[in-house]
């Protein structure tokens, strides 16, 4: 769940002010003797300084909080006309008067308004956020800790990574310096500011519960959060996420939530991809992505186990983009990309990541294991395109029960029919799945009805014979399949029961 909350401006404002509590102590004299020894007590004791007591932040956040702002984001809206035909002319010529009359249109807008935070980045009225925070927005005010409210305008947006800079008219403003994300770990302690329901600035404490995590709450293009248990709700978006010392990691995004409100489990954007994208829409207004022309997917212990691997790391190759960065380099199917740059690739979106921070024509090197021997590759990225930055049997159709093998599927080979039936436009060769055991081993490894095997073990298969021989060459190991589905490919491991059902 993201924060952005758009509120209509009729109902009744909800934000509560902040009240300050101050408190007053009074001293009674005691008498001219005692307070004269007093007086002299005090001069022979020595001069006490204040400081915040041991285990507090309070030092830290005197700095950190006057960066934080408030970003208020509105729009305007129409009420939709109802039933707009009972006008036309036609219509009452042919109903007479029984149609109810329509009541004039109402011309009054209303206004939406959505709450969210910012961090002060430069001194002279740059601001970090989300892009949901000011995504439709036609105006947007940000509150100052000092009492000032300024217009802002939006200098660039970026929605794969959900980031957002905007600019105020003013100098001399307090700055949250960027720390380096990268050195945060998990256990660390972990402050969130931010203006959570709109009741006022608002700290929260906790810790790094997790790094490199991916939600797909939002766009889900380029995730690799910051998780936290610091108290997170609606209107922190784009709020800070601060280490002990006071430096900028994270800029809170997003919840984990089944409820809507905070359980302890709050994603963050790294500060040092937010650096990059915020570098970027300054200067141009726009973010470039390095591509390398590849589709991945992570490594499983089973995945492992199929191709050889002594340890399930780095990222496997599912397709190769024909005529694209890596098809040149001479990367192929099945080639498991272990480091990029000389960084150790841990998962596929380790990989995703590196290679979209990596600018275009940029050549970058790949460490490439195939058939269990280690090379290396050089690629020239290209660039990564905006918007890729995000029934009944047929008649005459003979199902083939495919049992022998142990994968509880019905497949055929792939006919015109068959494409037609499962809109299978981008399928080239192989077997279609018609059917799936649900007890089986195929639908535990979530092979769907539609899907196109096209490999098996790596050997090409386009009739039952042909998948049954190829299924023999696994042992002990699970069989590797490479399943096409929705044109795009991917490796699936699975391990062949001795008996499977037929249907």
């Amino acid at each position: 769940m993201t924060y952005r909350d758009w509120n209509s401006s009729r109902r009744t404002n909800g934000l509560v002010g902040g009240l300050l509590l101050a408190g007053a102590l009074a001293v009674a004299a005691l008498g001219g003797f005692a307070a004269s020894a007093e007086s002299t007590a005090a001069a022979d004791a020595p001069a006490v300084v204040a400081q915040a007591p041991q285990g507090s932040y309070a030092d830290v956040l005197a700095r950190v909080t006057p960066a934080v702002v408030t970003v208020r984001a509105s729009r305007h809206t129409r009420e939709a006309q109802q039933f707009p035909f009972m006008d036309d002319p036609t219509l009452r010529e042919l109903f007479g008067n029984r149609l109810p009359q329509q009541q004039p249109p109402r011309s009054e807008e209303h206004v939406e308004r959505g709450l969210g935070s910012g961090v002060i980045v430069s001194a002279d009225g740059y601001i970090l956020t989300n892009h949901h925070v000011v995504d439709g927005a036609e105006e947007i005010k940000v509150d100052l800790n000092d009492g000032r409210t300024l217009n802002a305008k939006v200098v660039g947006t970026d929605q794969p990574s959900d980031l957002a800079v905007l600019k105020i008219e003013a100098t001399g403003l307090p700055v949250l310096p960027l720390g380096d994300s990268d050195r945060a770990r998990v256990g660390d302690v972990a402050l969130a500011v931010g203006n959570p329901l709109g009741i006022g600035q608002t700290v929260t404490s906790g810790i790094i519960s997790a790094k490199g995590r991916t939600t797909g709450l939002s766009d889900g293009s380029f995730e690799d959060f910051i998780q936290t248990d610091a108290a997170i709700n609606r209107g922190n978006s784009g709020g800070a996420l601060v280490n002990a010392s006071g430096e900028l990691i994270g800029i809170n995004s997003q919840i984990y939530s089944p409820t809507g409100g905070n359980i302890g489990i709050g994603f963050a954007i790294p500060s040092n991809m937010a650096k990059d994208v915020m570098a970027q829409l300054i200067k141009t207004g726009h973010v470039r992505r390095g591509m390398l022309g590849v589709n991945i997917q992570p490594v499983t212990a089973d995945l492992a186990a199929s191709l050889g691997l002594g340890q399930a790391r780095g990222a496997i190759v599912s397709g190769v983009q024909a005529g694209g960065p890596a098809d040149r380099a001479g990367v192929k199917r099945g080639d498991v990309i272990t480091a990029f740059n000389g960084t150790p690739v841990t998962d596929n979106n380790t990989l995703r990541n590196a290679v979209a921070r990596t600018q275009p024509g940029n050549v970058a090197t790949l460490n490439v294991s195939r058939d269990n021997r280690e090379q290396q590759l050089s690629v020239t990225l290209g660039e990564l395109p905006v918007d890729t930055a995000r029934g009944e049997r047929a008649e005459g159709e003979g199902a083939t029960h495919e049992s022998a093998g142990g994968l509880g599927l019905s497949v055929q080979p792939l006919s015109p029919a068959l494409v037609q039936r499962f809109n299978l436009k981008d399928a080239t060769q192989g077997l279609v799945v018609t059917d799936v055991a649900e007890s089986g081993a195929g639908a535990e490894a979530g092979i769907q009805p539609g899907d196109v095997i096209e490999e098996v073990n790596r050997q090409p298969v386009r009739t039952v014979a042909e998948l049954q021989a190829a299924l023999k060459g696994s042992g002990e190991r699970p069989a590797l399949l490479l399943v096409n589905r929705g044109g795009n490919d991917a490796f699936v491991p699975v391990r062949p029961r001795a008996q499977a059902p037929t249907r």
